[in-house]
């Protein structure tokens, strides 16, 4: 299996869904509108990526994406990488915005080394990195992830598997894409955003497969977007189900559940990883 390329049309249709889901819910609008110029910076760097290495676009083969980054390739991130602190700086809620600030005071060898390090923990490992440290590298690197991981093929899958068969990383989200009568539902990287087959009743934090322990919950507010938890282990992702709303961009539409991370929190459950600010 080899993953579907993104191309800079993806990004285009993120960018309109954050300005939609802004519009109608006032609350998430300040986050949606600064992921919508993060998500044009993604879309623009990824366009430049893919020009200046589409000679190098070969086959990958299984478990190649998260070895260390090739020397041209961090080179060429890290030539836009102030730019990236610099949106941050002046764009970015302030937390976001002093993290930035910290990094751009950093030198060559400081910048090169968070990438990397990102590169090979991020979406495993990001307790390692930092809560807002770990954002720049994480909606940097991005692009490239995206890019290589449409080049990389995964290995067959035995069974079920917890993490991202292309990278390793752990699920951001599930979703729900039509399939016949009904559901088929999906796990979606938070490293690369790629999607692999997953079953529908079952855990993907500890394999709990016992339907009375995988309660589920809706909102009123986002009827198309599922709190799946697990009171085995008390974890839980969030799923976009597109066979309710077939508009609906998961990576964006997560971003606007704000509402559900402070639900799910009051009732003792931790997501199983962050989206990419931190809810």
């Amino acid at each position: 299996m080899k993953a579907a390329q993104v191309g800079a049309g993806e990004y285009d249709a993120r960018i309109r869904r954050a300005e939609h889901l802004a519009s109608k819910h006032p609350f998430a609008a300040e986050v949606l509108r600064f992921y919508s110029r993060v998500a044009e910076f993604q879309k623009n760097l990824y366009t430049e990526i893919t020009r200046d290495i589409a000679s190098q676009l070969t086959s990958r083969p299984p478990g190649s994406l998260r070895s260390p980054m090739p020397s041209g390739d961090a080179d060429l991130l890290f030539s836009r990488l102030r730019s990236f602190l610099s949106l941050i700086m002046r764009d970015g809620p302030s937390t976001l915005a002093a993290a930035a600030r910290d990094i751009s005071q950093q030198d060559a060898v400081s910048h090169l080394a968070l990438l990397d390090a990102y590169w090979s923990l991020g979406g495993i490992n990001d307790h390692l990195i930092g809560a807002f440290a770990q954002f720049i590298p994480r909606a940097f690197a991005q692009p490239l992830a995206e890019l290589l991981a449409a080049c990389t093929t995964a290995a067959p899958a035995v069974s079920t598997v917890h993490s991202c068969p292309l990278c390793g990383g752990l699920p951001l989200l599930g979703v729900l894409r039509l399939e016949g009568d009904g559901g088929k539902r999906r796990m979606m990287c938070s490293f690369c955003l790629q999607e692999w087959d997953f079953r529908r009743i079952y855990c993907p934090a500890c394999s709990e497969a016992d339907e009375k322990k995988l309660p589920v919950y809706v909102a009123e507010q986002f009827p198309h977007i599922r709190v799946e938890a697990c009171d085995t282990c008390k974890t839980y992702v969030r799923t976009v189900d597109l066979t309710i709303d077939g508009n609906a961009v998961p990576v964006v539409d997560d971003l606007a559940a704000i509402p559900l991370t402070l639900w799910s929190q009051e009732r003792g459950y931790t997501r199983l990883h962050p989206n990419l600010l931190g809810t």
